[in-house]
């Protein structure tokens, strides 16, 4: 799909805003006007988080396909690489439809969670992994909800759709290890800590660097929405299960 978008000077430029929690002062501030609908800050926001998410989970799946010591785990693991290499190869499709810059790193806070299951071994990993994917998986919840029921942007309402489907199932399946602390998870969940915005925003790729990929394992079964000829509501796909442990690539 082609066209010219009628753009702000707001929507060419790298939101300062973009974490975990709170994004925007403004999320529903219309920054351009394109022919997939209006777009807001916080449909802006949303798609550098589904990306910057990726950015994380992705090597952590790969992390738990070596680290978890049940079956349990490894399945898990398993879809976080099926989901978001599906996710974010929609991301990258309708990023530069939308003019949207996406970044290349994931967030300081996010790139702790990484450092700090990298240091872990055991059940201790396992416990860890199942904890802070299921809290950092119910936090971005409710923010797909929201955008689903709000968005005017027929790329972002697809974008949601397919990430509603993938977040229900991660959530699902860290459930699954029997591994999760409800009551701290929850508390986590619903009172994160107060950083600051530093440390929740993924930082803008140097200019000329690659863009990172998520490469999709051999096996997937997640696929990306099917952006070509969308004009109304959008399209999703579930995330399962799928063995390898491909790594992440630059084109």
């Amino acid at each position: 799909m082609g066209g010219a978008l009628s753009l702000t000077l707001g929507a060419l430029l790298y939101p300062s805003m973009l974490g975990v929690s709170k994004v925007s002062s403004s999320p529903d501030l219309v920054i351009a006007q394109t022919q997939w609908g209006p777009l807001t800050e916080g449909d802006r926001d949303f798609v550098v988080k589904v990306r910057a998410a990726g950015l994380w989970e992705y090597p952590v799946g790969q992390i738990g396909l070596q680290k978890g010591t049940t079956k349990a785990v490894i399945t898990a693991s398993q879809h976080l690489i099926d989901g978001h290499a599906a996710l974010d190869a929609t991301c990258r499709k309708i990023a530069p439809m939308l003019n949207i810059t996406l970044p290349n790193i994931a967030s300081p806070q996010q790139e702790g969670f990484v450092t700090q299951l990298k240091s872990d071994s055991g059940k201790k990993f396992d416990s860890d992994f199942a904890n802070i994917l299921r809290m950092t998986h119910g936090s971005i919840f409710n923010t797909i909800a929201k955008i689903r029921s709000t968005t005017k942007n027929t790329l972002v309402r697809a974008l949601a759709d397919q990430a509603n489907d993938t977040v229900l199932d991660h959530i699902t399946v860290m459930e699954k290890t029997g591994l999760v602390d409800f009551d701290q998870t929850i508390f986590q969940q619903t009172t994160p800590p107060k950083l600051p915005n530093s440390d929740m925003t993924p930082p803008p790729p140097p200019a000329g660097q690659p863009q990172v990929v998520l490469t999709p394992p051999p096996n997937a079964t997640s696929t990306p929405v099917n952006i070509d000829g969308l004009a109304g509501g959008g399209g999703g796909a579930g995330a399962g299960g799928a063995t390898p442990s491909p790594s992440p690539t630059v084109r």
